[in-house]
């Protein structure tokens, strides 16, 4: 029986983006937190509970974009000239803001501001660059002889915009439950008063995205509203109501720990979504994984190193985690 390498690439691939978007989703979120909190304390504290795992987080993003290259090559080929402004900008302010990381600790008071100035700034930027690229990607890459054959900002929509913005709000969700989580008195109070809001804004965002999507793209619409397709996939609508009434309860009721993983189930349920819209297609509208895959050899000899390399970068993140688990308080420095 020969083995379907296209799509268990596909699902590494599929797994990469996943974890980054979780992972380094709630530290970017701490930086488009960090205007609300303008007390040096409690910025302090804010950055010192991402300080030790920040840049392991990051260590997805290369399996998503190497995985690409090496199993997908006309699909690096056609979405990265399409996708070249929001991808390099989003780079450079990874880069300013990993900086700022290093640093803003070691800087006087008035250099901690312009620091202060490039983690926010970095954070916020990177993610709206994130959200535009997702929003060109849903939309449809020009494509003619297996090259792009559209514009340099062909990407850059209302919708796109709209993505960016709701992933903005995303972020901001994962980010203040994370620091829920880890810290705690008036400042965990006050992170408290904002997961709510911010539940509000990110399921405004789906809700508008499900809308906005079917009516862009009838194919889409056709894969969720007929029958009997609408009977397989109503649970995940309904999964996401249901995680966002555990969120409503969490808050209640003052529980650390759930915001924060429930926070990143809308994320999965969010993701699935998606895939089942663009579902074969690794370039949409048309191309499937199969017809953007490279030689089966190539894609043999590649899943080897990810089969050994995913369980220890999966292992090593666990005990990072387990090391630095706990509050994290003001005084204290990682």
């Amino acid at each position: 029986m020969d083995i379907d390498l296209p799509l268990i690439w596909a699902a590494a691939i599929a797994f990469g983006v996943i974890m980054y978007v979780l992972m380094d989703g709630f530290d970017l979120g701490i930086g488009i937190l960090f205007p609300f909190f303008r007390d040096k304390a409690d910025r302090d504290t804010m950055m010192n509970t991402v300080a030790p795992v920040w840049d392991g987080n990051e260590t997805w993003m290369v399996l998503g974009g190497a995985g690409l290259f090496g199993a997908f090559p006309l699909a690096y080929a056609v979405l990265l000239p399409a996708l070249y402004q929001p991808l390099i900008l989003m780079l450079v302010a990874l880069v300013f803001r990993g900086v700022a990381f290093e640093f803003r600790f070691k800087a006087g008071d008035r250099g901690r501001r312009w620091w202060d100035l490039a983690f926010m700034g970095g954070s916020m930027l990177a993610t709206l660059m994130q959200g535009a690229a997702l929003g060109g990607f849903i939309q449809g890459i020009a494509v003619e002889g297996r090259a792009f054959a559209g514009g340099a900002f062909d990407w850059l929509t209302p919708f796109s915009v709209f993505v960016g913005l709701g992933l903005v709000a995303g972020y901001a969700l994962l980010g203040a439950a994370w620091l829920v989580l880890k810290t705690e008195g008036a400042l965990q109070q006050r992170l408290w008063g904002m997961i709510l809001p911010l539940l509000g804004l990110v399921l405004a965002v789906l809700a508008g995205v499900s809308i906005w999507t079917p009516l862009e793209r009838a194919p889409i619409a056709e894969r969720w509203f007929d029958w009997p397709n609408i009977a397989f996939l109503a649970p995940v609508p309904i999964l996401v109501g249901l995680v966002a009434l555990l969120i409503l309860r969490a808050v209640r009721q003052r529980r650390d720990r759930q915001p924060f993983l429930l926070a990143m189930g809308l994320f999965v349920l969010s993701y699935a979504g998606l895939a089942i819209s663009l579902w074969p297609n690794v370039i949409p509208p048309g191309i499937s994984i199969w017809e953007a895959s490279s030689a089966r050899s190539s894609q043999l000899f590649l899943i080897v190193g990810v089969a050994v390399m995913v369980p220890v970068v999966l292992a090593y993140t666990a005990y990072s985690y387990w090391v630095f688990r706990g509050k994290v308080r003001g005084e204290h420095y990682h």
